[in-house]
């Protein structure tokens, strides 16, 4: 790769938002992080669900969908392992891996801990002048732990607190001094769920909130621009019918918002004519987020992506899966169906996901997700 490496460096970085940027270009005013692979859903079940999760059943992987889930888990205590081969049409090397440990401590409290890791792959490195430098593996990786306690039989709270690096270049780049991104970040989640009756079928219904990755905004240099973290809110339900003694059937739908100011317009010299300034502190930046869109209310509506998913369970062994995810044309065009499959078998369940996508308009066509998840309660295998 013989040009810039710090073109090299802002390029990757771009790509891993794979939402936030359209790699066409189509985007118009689309919003911008530091370490977006935070946004990225990392386990195969909401993979496939069209990265739907806030509200469904409980697992290992409720640690990143919605820590307040954790103390409606089945199981006392789960694993899980997640891994996808990310963005492979720009890279053979980017690799996305999860995993995480859920314990409920008692009827009424669970925890769970996580570990997310973003590799970007290995990068020949050239100066200015096209002399090598060496090469270089850009990653990124938050350690999570979360708390989740039921306030009565039917709602649970969730809390979260996140450490989170940044390696995304070396110490220099060209002659400038970089440092990598060391961040604390925290975040808020509720659950509620309860048994109900439709269409004379017995049901349940959930719904659920994570308000995730709450923290101040951070900078790769000392002299540089500070970004914002990818504070995030997830609001979302499902039903669960029950088809009979060994079918059901879920439909989940997920909205899903930034909240980080939206990029002004400005003229060739960089003055604002329509929108609100994007320089303001963290906590400025959440509740503006609301109404600072150049493009009014009509805008803010834009900013809203939607998850949607059906998942069918025969015998609590064998579940098909299909989704889908809609993000505006002007805030990162991301719009492709999902499908994906699981089985269970003792104390050890697969799924796996995949992005239906056309290839030209998509640089996440044909992702694949996996994961394991380990049911470590021998009471219950």
């Amino acid at each position: 790769m013989k040009c810039r490496v710090f073109l090299f460096f802002y390029f990757a970085f771009c790509i891993t938002v794979s939402g936030q940027i359209n790699i066409n270009g189509s985007s118009s005013n689309a919003i911008t992080t530091a370490v977006p692979f935070l946004t990225v859903i990392p386990d195969a079940r909401s993979g496939a669900l069209g990265d739907a999760g806030v509200a469904i059943s409980a697992d290992a992987n409720a640690v990143y969908a919605n820590p307040a889930k954790l103390a409606f888990s089945e199981l006392n205590t789960a694993f899980s392992l997640s891994y996808s081969p990310w963005l492979r049409n720009f890279g053979k090397d980017m690799n996305l891996a999860y995993a995480s440990f859920t314990h409920k401590i008692n009827d009424r409290n669970a925890f769970g801990v996580a570990l997310n890791y973003f590799n970007m792959g290995s990068v020949d490195l050239f100066d200015a002048n096209a002399n090598a430098l060496g090469k270089y593996t850009p990653s990124d990786f938050s350690f999570e732990t979360a708390f989740s306690r039921r306030l009565g039989e039917k709602f649970a709270l969730g809390i979260s607190l996140k450490y989170i690096h940044s390696g995304l270049a070396p110490s220099f780049v060209d002659g400038q001094q970089l440092q990598s991104v060391n961040a604390i970040a925290t975040g808020v989640s509720l659950y509620h769920t309860s048994k109900v009756t439709q269409f004379g079928k017995d049901a349940i219904f959930s719904f659920g909130a994570n308000l995730s990755n709450i923290g101040t905004k951070i900078s790769y240099s000392e002299t540089g621009k500070t970004s914002f973290m990818p504070t995030n809110l997830k609001v979302g339900a499902a039903n669960s019918w029950l088809l009979d003694d060994k079918s059901m059937l879920t439909l989940t739908l997920d909205l899903n918002k930034l909240l980080v100011p939206t990029p002004p317009l400005r003229d060739v010299d960089g003055t604002i004519i329509s929108g609100k300034d994007d320089d303001v502190s963290m906590v400025s930046g959440m509740f503006r987020s609301f109404n600072d869109a150049p493009g009014g209310f009509k805008e803010e509506l834009k900013e809203i992506s939607y998850s949607t998913g059906l998942e069918f369970w025969y015998d609590k062994q064998f579940a098909l899966r299909a989704g889908y995810f809609y993000e505006s044309p002007d805030k990162g065009n991301r719009q492709y169906a999902t499908l994906g499959a699981g089985f269970k078998y003792s104390m050890v369940e697969f799924n796996f996901a995949y992005i239906a996508a056309n290839q030209n308009k998509s640089p996440l066509a044909n992702t694949l997700r996996f994961s394991l998840l380990f049911n470590l309660d021998v009471s219950k295998n």
